[in-house]
């Protein structure tokens, strides 16, 4: 039974969009912002990324990864009390070339729907995040 901690952080990741990725080149590490579409069952979370930028050549060279999904701070309280979860792990790209590739890109286009004419640009590519292990924070 997952606790009311695990519900919240679940519940933020679900409801969120736009988060800080965290890749790593030659051993230095680089943080960004992008958006990202989880699936339901938080097993994986999608990032569709243009090769374009340092992240995407980051994690073509190096799959690990760390996603940072965060409360909004709206300037009223303590920002290190806003409820936050990090969620590690690798991200690899699909494959276009399947069912599952079909599947991960209706779900990306169901919470991105903007996102659509990327799909037919040679440069961008959708990438699948496995988590190895969570850590969240309240």
């Amino acid at each position: 039974m997952p606790t009311d901690f695990e519900v919240d952080a679940a519940q933020l990741i679900l409801t969120s969009r736009w988060a800080a990725i965290a890749t790593v080149k030659g051993g230095a590490p680089l943080a960004s912002m992008v958006a990202y579409a989880p699936e339901p069952s938080l097993q994986g979370v999608l990032l569709f990324l243009s090769e374009l930028s340092q992240h995407t050549q980051n994690l073509l060279d190096d799959p690990r990864v760390s996603l940072v999904v965060s409360a909004p701070d709206t300037g009223r309280d303590d920002p290190q009390l806003l409820p936050r979860a990090t969620l590690t792990g690798e991200a690899r790209p699909l494959t276009d070339d399947g069912e599952a590739f079909r599947e991960a890109q209706a779900l990306y286009l169901s919470r991105f729907p903007d996102a659509e004419m990327r799909f037919g640009l040679a440069d961008f590519h959708l990438f699948r995040l496995i988590r190895s292990e969570e850590h969240t924070s309240e």
